[in-house]
């Protein structure tokens, strides 16, 4: 069967990688690579170190605003559908990569497989929850991570080619983070002693778009009493610069270029605890056993919440500074995200799966 995945941001780049080796050993895989994410660091570093394979496709289509961004992609998409004719159309994840490749599949008649299906933060502000929610209404085939991500389809009316695989994540780090204690120097580079130090991202419009909002998260790191290593995306550091912010970032702060993925992995594995607003890091904090403080008040990852390993503070100063203080989880994490296989899983359903006619294989535990 010809597949076309289409990839084009950071957390699509990580869960395509170990997906893709289990496609490949009995699928034609197309790659595309619509350059949402265009930065070295933000894209060519993760095809290198993750042994992902050249993308057919280079879309080009660089950054713009979400409507100007999705009508590209959906443009450039089509073209590359048309060209190609697969049987099916992958996409992951909440991106504008993601909605406007199920967009160009769907208006093609093409059946589209959604990986990360079934997440909700109910928070309609933000455009990632539009992207996934559009896009699980176009899918055939909805990969979904967790129960509650079933449990969020089924809510809606969604229960046909709905499968509870777990998370490909779980795939990721399981292959990698080994590979990154061998590797990875990055503790050294910055001088950082294990569980001595906080690491931070954000991204989010919700709080790059607001100078009171980045001001007291900054200052909330500044008390905090910790190193605090801080990769910046290159959208954010753009904000930090027109706020005048860049220049003041607090002395304990270690601003840094995006990391690639084994620096990050290392990173996050051997912190005391990591902040961010990005969904994908949320995750990873909770499979690498890290307490996380979420700087947003929804996450679509209610179940590291529900587990005690998750706080969310949004953007409040005081509620940063304690959390960092105090936020110590006192259980052992569950399974929320299943057991290493989740790609294998996701293969064999494709493998026992006709399009037209869903014939489903062995069910997941």
């Amino acid at each position: 069967m010809k597949l076309v995945t289409i990839v084009g941001a950071r957390p699509q780049f990580v869960k395509c990688a170990p997906l893709s080796r289990e496609l490949r050993k009995e699928h034609t895989e197309i790659l595309v690579h619509t350059g949402q994410h265009y930065d070295p660091e933000m894209s060519d570093v993760f095809f290198s170190e993750l042994a992902i394979p050249e993308p057919d496709y280079h879309l080009g289509v660089g950054s713009g605003s979400h409507g100007k961004q999705t009508g590209e992609i959906l443009a450039r998409v089509e073209e590359v559908l048309v060209k190609e004719s697969p049987a099916l159309v992958i996409v992951f994840g909440d991106t504008n990569s993601t909605l406007a490749g199920a967009l160009a599949a769907v208006k093609m008649h093409i059946p589209i497989a959604h990986v990360e299906a079934g997440l909700r933060s109910f928070d309609r502000s933000m455009p990632e929850e539009i992207n996934r929610v559009a896009t699980d209404y176009v899918s055939d085939l909805l990969f979904c991570p967790t129960e509650t991500a079933v449990r969020n389809l089924r809510n809606e009316g969604i229960t046909k080619g709905v499968h509870l695989v777990g998370d490909v994540m779980v795939d990721v780090l399981e292959y990698n983070k080994g590979i990154a204690a061998k590797k990875s120097l990055v503790l050294e580079r910055f001088g950082l002693s294990r569980k001595g130090y906080l690491i931070v991202t954000v991204h989010r419009p919700a709080n790059t778009d607001s100078r009171v909002h980045m001001e007291a998260i900054l200052s909330a790191l500044g008390e905090s009493g910790f190193p605090v290593l801080f990769p910046v995306h290159p959208r954010t550091r753009k904000v930090l610069e027109e706020y005048g912010l860049w220049e003041r970032l607090p002395g304990n702060v270690i601003a840094t270029e995006p990391l690639g993925y084994l620096d990050m992995i290392q990173a996050m594995a051997h912190a005391r605890t990591i902040l961010t607003d990005s969904g994908g890091v949320q995750k990873e904090a909770y499979l690498l056993g890290v307490p996380c403080i979420t700087l947003r008040d929804t996450t679509e990852w209610v179940e590291t919440v529900d587990d005690g390993w998750n706080v969310l503070v949004g953007a409040d100063r005081e509620r940063i500074a304690e959390a960092i203080r105090t936020f110590s989880p006192e259980k052992m994490r569950s399974m929320i995200f299943g057991k290493v296989g989740a790609s294998g899983r996701i293969a064999e359903i494709l493998r026992f799966s006709r399009i037209d006619e869903r014939v489903s294989p062995p069910a997941f535990r």
